[in-house]
């Protein structure tokens, strides 16, 4: 059956193919598409339909003139073409701009700077300040206040005018050469440096956290138990200026000169011994208490203590105590309404002259002398982490 069938076929071929045909009417070529499209459709499950196909495939190819069969390839390898070029230039800009934004914001510092260099779209919405904010807060917003801040803005102030200055001084020389060279390559050089500094806004947040981050930039802050702990530091607080270390992930600590001695240097400070200043004083400055007439018995306190009048002020921590005349019962006890206040350092023995000292509720400044130093401004702790902080330096042995 098959093979009658086919021998029918192919006879019917060469016949048709003898005869001396007119050109069909545009309808014609279009049933002939028609029915190769319907045998091509046709269930490919029968055998005498893959043979149908396949004869049907070729008699029909052998049908379209060689100058069509080179414009149908031409025109189906454009199309190929022209797929593979809409899939290449696919990219994450083609993504929804919150769907874009929400990965943006997922992107640790390093990884924002990376995109940051792919393209300039990619590029202003990488040094975004809003998404640089929250990596500020995450890593310095506990090390860095008020006062780093306006040192910041005090250096790109000053980096801004020496750059100022630095293109008068350009300009000028453009004005002396151009007597003898093209004006328009100077204003090249001029405009391809302008362009690279102007690539990072000096004023923005990632700016400021890259300036952090490298080092370059040094902060005011304090450090607790400045000098390694050295024992005469125990449980105290001082201002220094400090360097961050990107290779050991510490600080380097710069103290302020004490009296004629030249600035003290620490390195390797950890980040849990750094805090941001909790008030505008500065180390030189007396504070002004505004907790005195409120401070009672068990109270957690920093007080100011200096050496001498010439070196800087540091912040020690103490609790509030009772009265030599009071027993501590708190139905009985009156420290609070007293004028008096006592002030216990219980990281020194019983005996130390450290232990504790009385400051006047009333009339309270800097009171001491310089055998036993300089006691100045309180602020009254009422953070609990501030205050378990200051329990987790506590010394291991008690000191004398």
């Amino acid at each position: 059956m098959v093979l009658y069938f086919l021998i029918t076929c192919f006879s019917l071929i060469l016949f048709i193919k003898s005869l001396p045909l007119k050109p069909l009417p545009p309808w014609a070529n279009e049933m002939r598409l028609l029915s190769f499209l319907f045998w091509k459709d046709f269930p490919s499950s029968f055998p005498i339909s893959q043979l149908i196909n396949n004869s049907l495939s070729s008699f029909y190819l052998s049908l379209i003139p060689p100058y069509k069969m080179s414009l149908i390839k031409k025109s189906l390898s454009s199309k190929v073409e022209n797929v593979e070029e809409e899939t290449a230039e696919m990219s994450v800009l083609d993504l929804p701009e919150l769907a874009l934004e929400r990965i943006l914001e997922m992107l640790p510092p390093a990884s924002l700077c990376t995109m940051a260099g792919v393209c300039t779209s990619l590029r202003e919405r990488c040094k975004s300040d809003h998404l640089w904010e929250k990596h500020m807060k995450q890593k310095w917003g506990r090390v860095v206040g008020a006062a780093a801040y306006r040192n910041w803005q005090w250096h790109i102030s000053s980096k801004t005018y020496s750059n100022n200055l630095k293109q008068g001084k350009q300009k000028g020389l453009i004005r002396l050469l151009s007597l003898s060279w093209p004006v328009s390559w100077f204003r090249s050089k001029v405009d391809d440096c302008s362009k690279q500094r102007s690539s990072l806004p000096v004023d923005s947040i990632m700016s400021w956290y890259l300036a952090l981050e490298t080092g370059k930039f040094w902060f005011p802050a304090q450090v607790y138990n400045r000098e390694n702990g050295h024992v005469g530091f125990m449980l105290s607080c001082y201002d220094a200026e400090l360097s961050y270390d990107p290779r050991t992930d510490t600080f380097k600590a710069r103290y302020p000169p004490h009296g004629r001695k030249e600035s003290a240097i620490e390195n390797a400070v950890p980040w849990e011994r750094l805090r941001a200043p909790p008030l505008e004083t500065t180390p030189h400055d007396l504070h002004s208490s505004d907790c005195l007439n409120e401070l009672c018995p068990g109270d957690h306190i920093e007080i100011q203590w200096r050496r001498n009048k010439e070196f800087p002020y540091g912040w020690w921590y103490g609790i509030v105590g009772h009265l030599e005349s009071c027993d501590g019962n708190e139905l009985y006890c009156r420290c609070h309404i007293s004028d008096t206040v006592v002030l216990e350092f219980n990281q020194y023995t019983p005996g130390s002259r450290w232990r504790h000292t009385a400051i006047n509720r009333k009339d309270h400044r800097e009171e001491g002398n310089e055998a036993d130093g300089f006691y100045g401004g309180i602020r009254k702790l009422k953070n609990k982490d501030e205050i378990s902080t200051w329990k987790q330096l506590w010394p291991k042995e008690t000191l004398e």
